[in-house]
């Protein structure tokens, strides 16, 4: 019989160094297994306003789609989940360019959005923008998504080395986000997962202010304790600038076996010492 697998959640977020308040928005449901992270753009804190926008209305949504399939008993296939993730990726975009066209003010806002739903051994990735997804496996990092901006371009076309890429000044020049326009064009993908994976949602404060290797030694010496490792991860972008705020989610993936197994440890070692 194949394991459960269960997940753990943690996350944080942050202003940095630079910014005067953080745009930068994260919502987690473990129940429905639903991380997403959302980085805004746009003046007088309309950045806010569009990734909170963002985040809720895609988790919410998400939420009632998965329920109703739930009611009605139905089986829940890849392409079923990619179609529910772009669904609700397309209602945030909708509530954003309301709320824009009812109060003026927020004219112009927009935001990135980077979304995970773990269903059974397989996750579920949404993206538009360059906030990302990353897979830490038997100690190598693997980015499961591509950045929908200039740069990334540039590298497809052979223009850029990817070692290049992480100093350019043009790095942050998105081509596609929510809240721009009245369709919008996401990304979707699914991943087999296995125990011990952890995967990392970030904005580009964290991605842009850390190198593969950073993170990896990171990962390494914090993977005990998701906790730490966000506050280790945070820190470190910081450390090296700060410059844009910084969030990160991250979710361990583990068998029910291995949580069994280390109560059963934890409780022989209570009786042992009684």
């Amino acid at each position: 019989m194949t394991p459960t697998l269960v997940l753990q959640f943690a996350s944080k977020t942050d202003t940095g160094l630079v910014r005067a308040h953080n745009e930068d928005a994260i919502e987690i449901n473990a129940d429905y297994k639903i991380a997403v992270l959302a980085d805004g753009m746009g003046g007088y804190n309309a950045g806010e306003v569009a990734s909170g926008i963002a985040a809720n209305v895609f988790t919410v949504t998400l939420e009632q789609r998965l329920q109703q399939r739930a009611e009605k008993r139905r089986p829940l296939g890849s392409k079923f989940l990619q179609g529910l993730m772009s669904e609700s990726v397309s209602l945030a975009n909708t509530q954003i360019l309301e709320a824009a066209r009812q109060q003026p003010q927020f004219s112009g806002m927009g935001t990135t959005l980077v979304a995970a739903l773990f269903h059974h051994d397989r996750i579920v990735l949404a993206h538009i923008g360059d906030s990302r997804a990353y897979r830490f496996r038997q100690g190598a990092l693997l980015q499961l998504t591509r950045d929908h901006s200039q740069l990334q371009e540039q590298i497809d076309a052979g223009l850029v080395s990817p070692e290049w890429a992480r100093f350019a000044p043009n790095k942050n020049l998105i081509t596609r986000a929510l809240g721009v326009a009245s369709s919008v064009d996401v990304d979707t993908d699914v991943h087999l997962m296995e125990p011990d994976d952890i995967y990392l949602l970030c904005s580009d404060g964290l991605s842009d202010m850390l190198s593969n290797e950073q993170m990896i030694a990171l990962i390494k010496r914090n993977y005990s304790d998701l906790d730490l490792l966000c506050i280790a991860l945070v820190d470190a972008a910081n450390n090296n600038g700060g410059r844009d705020n910084i969030s990160v989610i991250l979710i361990k993936v583990q068998s029910s076996h291995v949580i069994k197994n280390s109560f059963r440890t934890r409780l022989t070692s209570w009786f042992r010492r009684s």
